[in-house]
């Protein structure tokens, strides 16, 4: 006889920190600039990046930047981009 009274179902993560919304966007504009594939989501205070890469910081930190606060983008392979995104990945001079 199966007797389950509590199943104990979950994920534990310990130790990892998220990173915050600006190392979010910055490799989301890092992958979309470089044209790596993935599936790209921002919205204020949301992001998903699904594929893509992190920048590499060493030497210099990247300095790309999306100047939209929402939008969704699909790199495929081949260099090929559907986007909402028609901006500049270049740092705004103030």
């Amino acid at each position: 006889m199966l007797n389950v009274t509590r199943p104990n179902f979950g994920l534990r993560i310990r130790n990892i920190v998220a990173p915050n919304e600006s190392e979010q966007m910055s490799a989301i504009t890092y992958s979309m600039d470089l044209l790596i594939p993935g599936l790209y989501v921002w919205f204020p205070g949301f992001n998903i990046r699904i594929g893509g890469s992190i920048p590499d910081d060493l030497p210099y930190k990247y300095p790309g930047k999306i100047h939209s606060s929402a939008g969704i983008a699909l790199v495929l392979p081949g260099c090929k981009i559907f986007t909402t995104y028609q901006e500049t990945y270049d740092p705004r001079k103030t």
